[in-house]
């Protein structure tokens, strides 16, 4: 017989990286970074450009 105890001392798994939701938003997520990355990027060659 399992008690009420016993049943919250199972671990829940974390979130199944095979869900399609969550792989979205994790691919959006690494595009974001990119794209935040290349703007960084586009920023600081353009500060390069004007000082020359």
């Amino acid at each position: 017989m399992t008690t009420h105890r016993a049943a919250h001392r199972a671990p829940k798994p974390l979130a199944d990286p095979n869900r399609p939701v969550e792989r979205a938003v994790n691919a959006a997520l690494v595009l974001a970074v990119l794209a935040g990355l290349g703007w960084i990027g586009g920023m600081i060659y353009t500060l390069l450009g004007w000082s020359l």
